[in-house]
């Protein structure tokens, strides 16, 4: 890539660079976030809404398979509203149509790329949820699916709560890409199925949540019913 490029003031390879430590930055905190999850379940937490949802998925391209395994660490806050993702796309992109030559088009290998996006509910029905999101996304690489590796990331999905709220499911579909910006861009395709960790723990909606003062307000209630039951004759 030639060095004369250049974003604003800055040469190319230092914006990739740049890129390269933001998304290490983001997957060390992210895989911090995993390691303590159960801490957020304190009021005194730095993020009560916070939840934590690991997955797997996978790519594709005009609704064709490319054959690129996802692993997904996500974190979303403010009720569903917000979310940071880190995803490591683990193998090799292959397009096969015979329109290419050899009947395939190499797509991409692996790499790490990161999205951050604001999410907006679109339906709920009982324990289904749907909702749209939009944001950007960061990519360590740049290849046939988009030539930059700062795109636009938009993103629709189902969630789903589980009897109990122990436990809850997205199913999101995502497309990352530079709009045309710069060309090659047919975009990364994929599509995420995640789970909330600690079954409940942790991340419960702020309507399911208990606050201190309610605790106390219903323990002293219990223990005003118990006086009551042991003062009858």
């Amino acid at each position: 890539m030639p060095v004369s490029l250049k974003i604003g003031r800055m040469q190319l390879p230092v914006v990739h660079m740049r890129i390269h430590t933001i998304i290490r930055a983001v997957s060390l905190a992210l895989l911090t976030m995993v390691g303590y999850a159960p801490a957020f379940a304190h009021p005194q937490s730095l993020c009560e809404s916070c939840e934590v949802q690991l997955g797997l998925g996978g790519t594709y391209h005009f609704w064709g398979a490319t054959g690129g395994v996802v692993l997904p660490v996500s974190v979303n806050w403010s009720g569903g509203r917000y979310e940071l993702g880190l995803f490591r796309i683990s193998t090799s992109q292959v397009l096969y149509d015979t329109k290419y030559r050899n009947g395939r088009l190499p797509l991409a290998h692996p790499y790490w790329g990161m999205s951050l996006s604001r999410r907006w509910q679109l339906i709920e029905r009982g324990p289904v949820r749907v909702f749209a999101g939009f944001g950007v996304a960061a990519r360590t690489e740049s290849d046939e699916l988009s030539a930059t590796r700062l795109d636009f990331a938009s993103q629709l999905g189902m969630r789903y709560r589980f009897p109990g709220n122990r436990a809850v499911a997205e199913l999101t579909v995502r497309h990352w890409s530079n709009a045309g910006i710069r060309l090659p861009n047919h975009g990364q395709d994929f599509a995420t199925l995640t789970v909330r960790l600690n079954w409940g723990d942790f991340g419960v909606d702020r309507a399911d949540q208990i606050t201190p003062n309610e605790l106390v307000k219903s323990k002293a209630a219990l223990v005003a019913a118990n006086y009551r039951i042991e003062g009858t004759p």
